[in-house]
């Protein structure tokens, strides 16, 4: 009997070329998501940087146009804090369908005390969630416009040994800034695993993908002057943490992969190689939390309480002559080997 061929192994290296496609990509003018935003901008694609800061954005900017010619990258203002900066900037993007958003923007505190955004919300939970949330849900029609289109979510291998405490979501009554901070990557990533199951009852040829960088570090991260500039003394100095984990430009690779691998499908989550820390990207199992689907329904009421917006998305309309787009393959088995 003969073999059934296999698709070639994923090169993070040479990528598949993206001309005329658009993606978004929030934090995109700094650390791991400003690597995202340089490789994604190689495939020839328009890379829309989502980014609060006009300065930072531009340096970005300069410094991907300097590596990649003819690069195609614009600023989209935008504040993942503030509701109405959300609302603003999909209206800023214009008619023109989306081909992914990676959500990747984040904001970590190291200390107390708590703070609260403007709408009287935890500040990392507000902003690495509910405003990747409230985000999605006003992107459904530029997303909905081009088949296939993917829906990114970056968590954090820190979630990996956390819970969801649902009765305070937002440490309201015990405050402890890193474990808040791995609260809020885990909604992210139990939010994308249920936004999966409604865009797959619903028919959509959206695609949700969850990805973690493992781990990285500014040490082991390549100099992009003026965005980051690593001096030899602490490249020298972590070395050999270069076994154990890596730069930002690797940690970069799961959702640049997500993005682009056509054989990746939703509902599936992408991590570094070894042990999940570093190394190329592959497809893993998704940690045994994430399937707990009530938890993930129970966040997402909240999360729409909050924010009083739902992502919501519809099956594809018949094409004239009756023919309907293709549903992208959702819960097909991956052609690509990971």
């Amino acid at each position: 009997m003969p073999s059934v061929p296999q698709a070639p192994q994923w090169d993070v290296h040479r990528l598949p070329p993206a001309r005329g496609k658009r993606f978004l990509v929030t934090g995109g003018n700094a650390g791991i998501g400003y690597f995202v935003a340089e490789q994604l901008a190689g495939t020839g694609a328009t890379v829309l940087l989502g980014s609060r800061d006009r300065a930072k954005a531009e340096a970005a900017i300069g410094s991907i146009g300097a590596r990649v010619p003819g690069a195609r990258v614009e600023h989209v203002p935008m504040d993942l804090a503030d509701p109405a900066s959300i609302e603003a900037s999909v209206d800023a993007l214009g008619p023109d369908g989306l081909d992914a958003v990676v959500l990747n923007a984040g904001v970590a505190l190291d200390h107390p005390p708590r703070r609260e955004t403007g709408a009287g919300h935890e500040l990392m939970f507000a902003t690495n969630h509910l405003g990747h949330f409230a985000l999605t849900h006003h992107l459904t029609p530029l997303l909905a416009a081009a088949p296939g289109s993917r829906i990114v979510t970056t968590g954090s291998f820190a979630a990996k040994s956390e819970r969801l405490d649902l009765d305070d979501l937002q440490s309201a009554h015990d405050y402890r800034p890193k474990r808040a901070y791995a609260r809020s990557k885990l909604a992210q990533m139990l939010f994308a695993v249920e936004l999966d199951r409604r865009l797959r009852a619903a028919g959509s040829t959206t695609l949700s993908v969850l990805v973690h960088p493992g781990g990285a570090l500014d040490s082991l991260t390549p100099s992009r002057p003026p965005v980051h500039v690593r001096t030899t003394g602490e490249r020298l100095s972590r070395l050999p943490l270069g076994l154990v984990v890596q730069g930002k430009d690797a940690a970069a690779w799961p959702a640049v992969r997500a993005v682009l691998d056509p054989g990746v499908r939703g509902g599936r989550l992408l991590g570094p190689r070894a042990f999940g820390l570093r190394g190329t990207p592959r497809i893993e199992p998704l940690w045994s939390h994430l399937t707990d689907t009530t938890t993930a329904a129970r966040l997402w009421a909240a999360s729409r309480d909050l924010t009083g917006t739902d992502p919501v998305f519809t099956a594809p309309t018949t094409e004239p002559g009756g023919t309907e787009g293709p549903a992208a393959g959702h819960g097909a088995a991956d052609a690509s080997t990971g």
